[in-house]
């Protein structure tokens, strides 16, 4: 009995020398390689208040580390060491750039700083690093990476080199020492490999549950067939924690691939874009796109608030004309774009890049087209959502084809929107008239954008207080909603001194945003945009059913007195945004192979019918209120 009680125990004893043995056998690179990742996952973090580091990096990290461990010592002795030196030379280099990328630029690697360096040349990456490595580099994190790695290659030559003298006389020190307590130390060696060995299992086992849980989320992040999807699945409340900047480095490699395999497709149908005659029905056509509006936060439509008396004064002079309603198809801002400046619709066959997009119309045209946008242009700091939104906008070769003026920095406030329209495009208008072309102008706003207390100057454009705020709210939520409306007041300045610039011209003005927002309204405990539930009614009134107006000027009606009675008699008709290209196909007599009249609100062949669906999933004519307060009901367009 005893015999075989001591024969188990040897048996346990030896399967549990196993679990540590991985480690033993590649001590330095576990202990650095952790030191490293461990240290940057805790300070890579955006300086953004309810940001923290992924709680499971340690374990994660630890277990991904003792894999490799695993898999170097099932290898032969004589290819380890030259594995390890290929890993350190992967890993290391790639750690210390993300760190740097994230002590300067506020973002570790990403898409966009992956395409801003493969663009870079040898003569420009000179300038670079001279520009930037400095002593406060050093002394930032960046100093802390290089750190480790000079600790690992002193460890590797003190290991390696023997010949010092006071490694020799430590050396001798040691091994007369083992000499002496072999028996003790034997013991002491085995009680720590089983210990190590049972604090792995406990380690491991008892975070498997959300360690899995993140790995199957990253399957499906690095599974998906388009960056659209890729986008999506970073909206999930489950998604992917990417800890290390490996993953980061792969994932940036993967999302460039997706990305270019739509933005081929589109560059292969330039040629394709035919336009048979143009009209220029409407000599200056603007379209102004806002970020994140909740129709229910505008005093336009009813909102108990002043937060767009500008656009109510338009309305009430008669040639602002609001719309009732309409909807966007999605309520992720780069999902909107690719629907709103491609001409497929939702429910075409193929693919939103297997259509043309309406500004190569309207170049090829002869339509003077141009674009200001205060988010999409590529910059170091830029995260996935905007990269997937921008990157066919941003695209060399879709650019020119796109538009013939660009503007190229982004600014703070929207007012540096109307300050580059000014100085790039107001002084062409002249100029193009004169030729009996067009011009239109595409402004994108930041809008009311998150972080909304950041979207209007606070000094001096503070409108609402907290206190006006019902105190069901807390004070924090009544904080972020007085922010939030003074963000839309800003937005109704920003959006009337376009109409300003316009107003002495033959000139029509759309205005839409991408997606709504959800903002404490009526009480409700919800803020932004709940990607992954279900849409229901009162989530379709708040994050899809979106404000829409067309303003004409004076000379603008009086030239074309047909459409503005087409756009009154259009105000209640059911639209969504994916077809905002064919009204304004419309509008310019642009006639080509893509026009389709069922889709234009303007025609008398609109079909009212058509299903919109949002978020690819559901036809918004089909929700009915819940038996829950309709919030919609004190609602009602300002005539």
């Amino acid at each position: 009995m005893n015999k075989r009680f001591l024969n188990i125990q040897i048996t346990a004893y030896k399967a549990l020398s196993l679990i540590t043995k991985p480690i033993e056998r590649n001590g330095a690179l576990m202990v650095f390689l952790f030191t490293l990742l461990y240290i940057c996952s805790q300070l890579e973090i955006p300086d953004i208040k309810g940001y923290k580091p992924y709680t499971y990096a340690g374990v994660e990290i630890f277990t991904d580390l003792y894999i490799i461990c695993v898999i170097l010592t099932l290898l032969p002795k004589k290819a380890r060491p030259w594995l390890r030196a290929m890993l350190y030379l992967i890993i290391y280099p790639i750690v210390i750039v993300d760190m740097f990328c994230f002590v300067k630029f506020d973002s570790t690697i990403s898409p966009t700083m992956l395409l801003l360096l493969s663009e870079t040349n040898a003569n420009e990456a000179t300038e670079f690093f001279e520009s930037y490595l400095s002593a406060d580099v050093l002394m930032s994190p960046v100093g802390l990476t290089l750190l480790v790695a000079l600790l690992h290659i002193l460890w590797n030559v003190l290991k390696r080199h023997h010949s010092f003298k006071w490694t020799k006389t430590v050396r001798k020190k040691l091994s007369a020492f083992a000499d002496k307590h072999a028996f003790a130390l034997k013991i002491y060696g085995g009680a720590c490999r089983v210990f190590g060995a049972l604090m792995i299992i406990y380690y491991i086992v008892a975070n498997f549950e959300p360690m899995m849980a993140n790995k199957t989320a990253m399957h499906r992040l690095f599974t998906r067939d388009t960056i659209g999807e890729v986008e999506h699945e970073l909206t999930r409340r489950d998604k992917a924690q990417l800890y290390s900047a490996p993953q980061r480095l792969v994932f940036s490699i993967y999302s460039n691939e997706l990305a270019s395999v739509q933005v081929e497709r589109l560059i292969s149908g330039i040629n394709d874009v035919k336009v048979d005659s143009c009209s220029f029905r409407s000599p200056n056509i603007v379209l102004i796109i806002g970020e994140s509006c909740n129709r229910r936060h505008f005093q336009l439509y009813g909102y108990g608030k002043p937060t767009t008396p500008l656009q109510v004064k338009l309305a009430k002079q008669g040639r602002l004309i609001p719309f009732s309603d309409v909807v966007s198809p999605w309520n992720l801002t780069s999902f909107v774009f690719k629907h709103i400046l491609s001409l497929y619709a939702v429910g075409d066959k193929g693919e939103w890049c297997d259509y043309p997009l309406f500004p190569e119309l309207f170049r090829k045209a002869g339509y003077q087209v141009a674009f200001i946008t205060n988010q999409f242009l590529p910059q170091a700091g830029e995260q996935v959502y905007d990269f997937s939104g921008g990157f066919f906008l941003n695209n060399p070769k879709l650019s020119a084809a796109q538009f013939d003026i660009r503007n190229a920095s982004l600014h703070r406030f929207d007012d540096g929107v109307l300050a580059d329209y000014d100085s790039l495009v107001a002084k062409t208008h002249d100029k193009i008239e004169a030729e009996g072309r067009g011009t239109l102008t595409i402004l994108h706003l930041k809008g009311q954008h998150t972080l909304y207390g950041e979207r209007y100057p606070l000094k001096t454009r503070r409108k609402f207080r907290y206190k006006e705020y019902t105190d069901k709210l807390s004070k924090r939520h009544r904080f972020i909603q007085a922010d939030y409306d003074n963000a839309t007041a800003y937005n109704d300045s920003i959006v009337h001194q376009v109409t300003e610039r316009f107003k002495d011209r033959d000139a029509i003005v759309i205005y839409m945003p991408d997606h709504g927002e959800e903002c404490y309204l009526n009480d409700k405990p919800i803020l932004g945009r709940n990607h992954s539930a279900q849409v229901t009614y009162d989530l379709a009134q708040e994050e899809f059913h979106i404000p829409f107006w067309i303003w004409c000027s004076k000379k603008y009606v009086k030239a074309h007195p047909g459409i503005f009675r087409q756009i009154r008699q259009a105000k209640d008709k059911p639209f969504i945004t994916d077809n905002i290209s064919q009204l304004l196909l419309y509008l310019a007599g642009i006639d080509c192979p893509w026009n389709r009249p069922s889709a234009n609100p303007l025609s008398d062949d609109y079909d009212e019918k058509r299903p919109r669906v949002i978020k690819n999933t559901v036809d918004y004519n089909t929700l009915k209120p819940s038996k829950e307060p309709n919030y919609d009901r004190d609602f009602k367009i300002v005539k």
